[in-house]
């Protein structure tokens, strides 16, 4: 592993909603797409919630983990053809999920033709991370590693530059015990 390759703990995400991740989906507003839904932890937490969504991802195992759990999800990307185009009310990016493919910029212009245009984007940053970081990841489970991917870090002081060349505003960011997000909306 070189050092410019980040991390992806799977079990750090196969356990339960925590106080911490139930703050951030107390931002998502009505259908939510949980984008990078890994195994399904916020998908069925917001389920539990009352929302009504829909979690995808990539690898066909987090998504059998997600349905596993109750949580209703596709093995799709992101980039491909998705249910509901234009009608969802939030998009979630949990976990980091905003650095999909190492250039947040293209991630959020294209979530944005997933939201209604009253809709928003839940995007979770790195509150330790200064500017954007983009470089490899990999995914690691019980001692193996995934092939490298492309993968960026944001932090709090880039998300709205970030946002703006996508064409969204930065509503506000707020702290969740020790997890930082931002809300992404259309301009007003």
């Amino acid at each position: 592993m070189s050092a410019s390759q980040t991390l992806l703990h799977l079990e750090t995400w196969a356990q339960p909603a925590d106080a911490d991740d139930l703050g951030l989906l107390g931002l998502c507003e009505g259908p939510t797409l949980d984008i990078g839904c890994g195994p399904g932890r916020l998908t069925t937490a917001l389920a539990e919630l009352g929302h009504v969504v829909l979690g995808i991802d990539v690898v066909g195992e987090a998504v059998a983990q997600t349905r596993g759990r109750g949580g209703a999800a596709l093995h799709r990307d992101v980039f491909g053809e998705l249910p509901g185009e234009g009608r969802w009310q939030t998009a979630l990016l949990a976990d980091g999920n905003v650095g999909i493919g190492g250039d947040p910029v293209a991630l959020l212009r294209r979530v944005r033709e997933l939201l209604d245009p009253r809709g928003r984007v839940v995007v979770e940053i790195d509150p330790e991370q200064g500017g954007i970081r983009t470089g490899w990841a990999v995914l690691v489970t019980g001692g193996e590693a995934s092939a490298p991917f492309r993968w960026s870090v944001v932090g709090p002081d880039a998300i709205e530059r970030i946002a703006e060349r996508a064409g969204l505003a930065l509503a506000r960011t707020q702290l969740h015990g020790r997890r930082c997000s931002a809300v992404l909306e259309e301009p007003r």
